[in-house]
This record gives C-alpha cells, structure tokens and sequence, in this order.
C-alpha cells in the first residue's frame, strides 16, 4: 500500500472507531461486565462492527466481552465455511447457530412476494433465544447512519408513521437491550473499510429476495442526494436527534388540547407569523447543477 493509501486507510480507521466510540457513549450502549453478543451476517456492516468493537475492547476503560454469533439460515448457496474460518483465525469466541428459517419463508411465502419481513421476525426470534443461552446482557447490529434514515423515509413514506431506527432499544419481550454501535457511520465509509481489511464478504442475495424493494428505492434517492447535496444526509441526521414535539402533530405525544395563552414566556412558544428561512449549505451553493437543470436553465433563456 502507497503511503498516501496508507495514511488515508488509518484516518478512515480513526474515524469509524471515533463515531462508534462517541454513539456508544451518547446511548450508554456498553457498560462494565457487558457481554455482547455480535450478530455476524457475512456482509460489510457486520464485519466492521466486529472489528471495530474489537480494537474498542482492547483500548476501552471498561472491561466487557464478545461473542460472534451466526445465524446460518440454510440458503441455497451459503458459503457455510466462511466465518468459521475467518472467526477462528482472529481468534474470536463464536457459536453458529443452524436454523432452515429459508425453507420456512419459502413456504408461507407466495412467489414472487417480498420475504424479508417474515424472515427477519424468524431471525430476530432465534437471535434472541440465543442470546439467553449465552448470558448475553446486550445484542450488537450493524446497522449504520443510512440504515436509520432510510427506515426513517419508509415509515413515512409508506407507514404512516415518523419512526426511525433506534441506537439503543428493547426487545419486544422486554428481555434483552439491542444496540447499534454504528448509528453514526456513514454506509460508503464501512463499504471503503471492509474492502481496506478484506474481509470475506458473503453475498447478500443468496435467497433470491426481490432487487426492487422500496428500501432500495428509498437508498437510491438518498445517494443521489448525497452526490447533488453534500451534507444534506448528515443535517437529516441531527434533525431526528432535535425533536420538537410542540411543532408536530400527534395529540398523543404533546397536550395541544390544553394549551393556553399565558403572562410569561413559554418554553415551547413559536415566533408568531414569522415565517423560518434556511441559508443553503454552501456544499448547495457550490453544488454544480445537473444535466436538466442546465437544459432548463438555457431553456428558459432562449
């Protein structure tokens, strides 16, 4: 590696380490005598987290445990070889666990309709029994920055709902705390990290699952966003970290029914008809136009 790659590859390192390291803090994600259960899926996000949770524990105040789990699902194709191999050259404690959740899918299914909900439930549901059985206190995803906001547009794009993907939650039972170290990483970042380490990548694909999914619509839209618009998923971001309830509309969450003018000033008061501006990021400004803007622009001129 050139020395300019070299340097490059170790401030990608920093940074990731940084980010996950400042979202563990922020949400209390692992405390002293932790054991952590990582989800290992073969894919980029999992492989990441594992390695950056790793040099955390060997440079982190507090002492906690790892342990790499697999759920093989029996997909046609599945490189059953693979993490075991990788898992035990690094040395890392791991179970896999063997579950024909695919042919179960496959059944309740019909053809040609989207599995991925049935079969996260399937696995979710297996992930947690195993996490009881290993005396896991808390259950790592590798989920990433655009992995919430993606889930924050389907929720509303189609559900109805304003809901992300939280950092830090608790099962539906109630019994274990999941957390997502990585909620302040950027996807392209783990994508230059994974190909800088290697890792044995399996693909994502192995079951067949649809190539036009909303959440894929929902992912393009963002990256092209990302490339007109610099820094327009990272202000995204901090708008689902600065709520403000009394803005919104859900008599369920703030008492709207009650509110009353009063003699002093109230906390969440707005700037009567003042109307807000936004100045444009100067990345906007910057920003060269695209292809049809240009048309129009020369268009509208002719």
């Amino acid at each position: 590696m050139l020395k300019k790659q070299q340097y490059n590859s170790n401030k990608l390192q920093k940074r990731l380490r940084r980010l996950a390291g400042t979202a563990i803090a922020d949400f209390n994600m692992i405390e002293a005598g932790d054991r952590v259960m990582v989800c290992l899926s073969g894919g980029k996000d999992s492989y990441a987290l594992l390695d950056i949770l790793r040099n955390l524990q060997v440079h982190a105040p507090l002492k906690f445990e790892l342990v790499a789990v697999n759920l093989d699902q029996k997909q046609p194709g599945f490189p059953e070889q693979v993490l075991p191999e990788y898992l035990t050259r690094i040395g890392m404690q791991f179970r896999i666990v063997e579950q024909d959740t695919y042919s179960v899918v496959k059944r309740v299914i019909a053809e040609g309709k989207t599995t991925c909900s049935l079969c996260s439930r399937l696995r979710r549901g297996v992930l947690y029994r195993v996490a009881g059985e290993l005396g896991a206190t808390k259950i790592a995803l590798g989920h990433h920055r655009d992995d919430i906001l993606e889930t924050l547009f389907l929720n509303m794009f189609y559900g109805g709902k304003l809901k992300a993907m939280p950092p830090k939650l608790v099962s539906d039972d109630g019994k274990h705390i999941v957390i997502r170290p990585l909620a302040y990483c950027k996807e392209k970042d783990l994508a230059a990290y994974a190909a800088i380490a290697d890792f044995p990548i399996i693909p994502c694909n192995l079951c067949g699952s649809q190539k036009n999914l909303q959440r894929q619509a929902i992912k393009e839209m963002m990256q092209q966003w990302d490339k007109k618009f610099p820094g327009r998923l990272e202000t995204m971001f901090r708008s689902i970290q600065n709520i403000q309830l009394s803005h919104l509309a859900d008599t369920s969450r703030y008492d709207f029914i009650n509110l009353k003018a009063q003699d002093q000033p109230f906390a969440d008061g707005d700037t009567a008809f003042d109307e807000e501006t936004f100045e444009p990021n100067i990345e906007e400004i910057l920003s060269p136009a695209t292809e049809d803007e240009e048309n129009q622009r020369i268009a509208s001129k002719s």
